[in-house]
């Protein structure tokens, strides 16, 4: 999914009038990419993209899990409310983004820069090395305060995930109650079908309902428009000016293609993942008692 984040930021970060539908934009880009860069060019800062994406995802699940069993004080059977599970969401996505920050400034300026440019960085460890001796550690965490905004994204997205969740664990329990079937550890699971699903509307409200702080972020962490874009404020005034309100939801499209499949398949294979590794402990305690 990586080319379809590239343009994402490409739509972010560009002022001019957006011409033909969705899909016409995003193949015309990618094909004239492909044709002045080739297929590296497609792939430009693939690196930061992974290391960004891997370690937040893998952050935000440590701290988000930490966090819900303190606030079920360890028991699996209790049901957490809609705010709790905003707040435990809301927290531990803050921590992520301000840890991981540092990684997606150098994405955005792999993006928005070609290999030929001067001051183009060549890597993650370039980039992050470039900034922190040109604009010391503010220049590494330009942006924040937006990506602590966006932590809303991730919190609406998970708060209606799990709500969806709890619903469909207590319809499967009541079909086997039905059906005189007991639940097991072995049950503990719902259909791939059922987390594609959810993960992909929780997705899509937390991304319709949030997604203006992107824009304004990228536009911010972008060095070649730092001059148009050197605060939020003036950001935001000149971007509704300029552009109006659908200038807020530059990309949206491109992302919605790129950002929900990605969302999908990561929930899937967490899930499964958590699943066996649950299914395996019990089967390692079983034996031993």
């Amino acid at each position: 999914m990586h080319p379809l984040d590239l343009l994402k930021i490409k739509f972010q970060v560009a002022t001019g009038a957006p011409k033909g539908g969705i899909g016409r934009q995003i193949w015309h880009s990618l094909r004239d990419i492909h044709q002045s860069q080739g297929w590296r060019g497609l792939y430009r800062g693939v690196g930061p993209n992974i290391a960004g994406n891997a370690s937040s995802w893998g952050l935000y699940f440590l701290f988000y899990n930490m966090l819900k069993q303190r606030a079920s004080g360890g028991d699996s059977a209790y049901q957490m409310s809609a705010g709790t599970y905003l707040l435990c969401s809301a927290e531990a996505s803050a921590v992520t983004a301000v840890m991981t920050n540092p990684i997606w400034v150098v994405k955005v300026r792999m993006f928005t820069t070609t290999p030929d440019n001067p001051v183009a960085y060549r890597s993650l460890w370039h980039g992050l090395n470039s900034i922190y001796r040109e604009e010391g550690m503010k220049g590494l965490y330009r942006g924040t305060s937006l990506a602590l905004v966006g932590v809303s994204n991730g919190a609406i997205q998970f708060m209606g995930y799990e709500k969806m969740k709890v619903w469909g664990f207590d319809r499967k329990r009541k079909q086997f109650a039905a059906q005189g079937r007991q639940f097991g550890p072995e049950d503990d699971k719902l259909s791939n079908t059922a987390y594609t699903v959810m993960s992909g509307a929780s997705k899509l409200l937390a991304l319709v309902v949030t997604y203006p702080y992107q824009v304004v972020r990228s536009r911010l962490q972008n060095n070649a428009t730092i001059h148009l874009y050197p605060t939020i404020p003036i950001t935001i005034s000149r971007t509704l000016k300029n552009e109006g309100l659908q200038g807020f939801y530059r990309g949206l499209g491109t992302n919605l293609v790129r950002v929900l499949p990605g969302t999908c398949v990561t929930f899937v294979v967490y899930e499964n993942i958590a699943w066996l590794l649950r299914r395996g402990a019990a089967r390692r305690e079983s034996s031993t008692s």
